[in-house]
């Protein structure tokens, strides 16, 4: 009797948000070019958005770039679930190089948990991938006010494994916001700006409140 083939293991997969303007750009962009980031598929909303021109190798489809880092970075077209499956279906057939890796960039404006319950219960994606992390970028500058104004960006941070700082020079005290962080998500590290891409695509996903 012929042993039925291994599944593959799941890939991992890391979500980055945060709302608009709090430097989620600015952080992804130093990410893609940090060698930790090779093998690493990318998935953005447009290209335009991070500016891609300085870190472009080549391009590899109408909707995927390869980078410098080594990292293949694409855009959601239309649904995120059909950009994962066929980026599953593209690298099994080998269309693109095997990636180890992926890390969702997220509209500042999304409430992550719908993103997190696709990941969590697709029958299908939930073999293939699995969730490895949620890092939340806030700023520091107007963070506490964002809260106050936006119920999406607590539910960002609410959610989130790790939480980046951003523009923390520019803030004055950042004592208040971090204690509201800590009650707000009392789990997560809070990180500098400029913590490696190996720390943030290393963090735990715990499914208790998530989703």
């Amino acid at each position: 009797m012929t042993d039925a083939p291994r599944r593959p293991d799941p890939i991992p997969l890391t979500v980055l948000t945060g709302f608009l303007g709090a430097g989620k750009t600015t952080l992804l962009n130093r990410m893609l070019r940090d060698p930790a980031l090779a093998d690493t598929v990318v998935i953005v909303n447009e290209f335009g958005e991070i500016g891609l021109d300085h870190l472009l190798i080549e391009g590899v489809t109408e909707d995927m770039v390869l980078l410098g880092a080594g990292c293949l970075c694409c855009t959601v077209r239309g649904d995120l679930i059909a950009t994962l499956e066929d980026l599953l279906r593209k690298r099994d057939n080998g269309r693109i190089t095997p990636f180890r890796r992926v890390v969702i960039e997220t509209t500042g404006l999304a409430d992550p948990a719908p993103i997190l319950h696709a990941l969590i219960y697709h029958p299908y994606l939930v073999m293939r991938y699995r969730l490895q992390g949620v890092v939340t970028v806030v700023d520091a500058v107007n963070g506490s006010a964002t809260f106050d104004d936006h119920p999406e960006a607590m539910r960002q941070a609410a959610v989130a494994d790790r939480i980046v700082l951003a523009k923390a020079d520019l803030a004055g005290d950042t004592a208040p916001l971090r204690a509201r962080l800590a009650a707000l998500n009392p789990s997560a590290p809070i990180d500098p700006p400029d913590v490696p891409a190996a720390t943030l695509l290393g963090g735990f996903f715990g499914l208790d409140g998530k989703a």
